[in-house]
């Protein structure tokens, strides 16, 4: 049956998805086309066809132990001269992210591999561009803000034209950011 490319990362909603996108593609990183905007769990991992079922039960059980939390972006990093990319970087969410990506990589699990480097939530707006390309991205986003609430994940698939696109969504079982909970628990503890 062949294999397949598979990803799995949070969406950056609207606004923010676009405009860095849009930043993305002005830096000179044509790649950027292809590639929704987004905080990666899973970086792409070649798999049989065959076990998509299995893994799409692993994503789902994930998604149902998960719940909602609060995401903020703020300001610009790089991995350079490790390997050549400039980020917005994860201020509030990187310990969820970091959860999520342990469990979907998880030893016993379809999508168990190990990474090239350290897991370090971001979101890439230059890859593999010019060095004064780099720089501008880095500086040209040095004061960005965003902030959402996480809700879920979603598994993407690469064609053979090289664009990534959503195959499926992951909701988190409990929709409310943990703070809510905990803000809600204490008032009735209070009561």
């Amino acid at each position: 049956m062949g294999t397949v490319t598979l990803g799995v990362s949070i969406a950056v909603p609207e606004p923010h998805g676009t405009l860095l996108q849009q930043c993305r593609l002005g830096f000179g990183d044509a790649a950027a086309a292809g590639i929704p905007t987004h905080v990666t769990l899973l970086p792409p991992t070649v798999v049989r066809v065959a076990d998509r079922p299995v893994i799409e039960d692993h994503l789902a059980a994930i998604a149902a132990a998960g719940r909602a939390f609060p995401m903020r972006l703020s300001g610009t990093g790089t991995f350079r001269p490790l390997s050549p990319v400039v980020f917005v970087q994860v201020v509030e969410g990187g310990s969820a992210c970091g959860w999520l990506q342990e469990r979907v990589r998880e030893p016993s699990g379809p999508l168990a591999r190990e990474l090239q480097f350290p897991y370090h939530p971001h979101v890439t707006v230059a890859h593999g561009i010019d060095e004064a390309a780099m720089d501008t991205a880095q500086t040209e986003l040095a004061d960005y803000e965003a902030a959402w609430t996480v809700r879920g994940f979603s598994l993407y698939e690469q064609g053979a034209d090289s664009v990534w696109r959503r195959r499926r969504e992951f909701r988190f079982a409990t929709v409310h950011p943990p703070r809510q909970q905990h803000s809600r628990r204490r008032a009735a503890e209070a009561a």
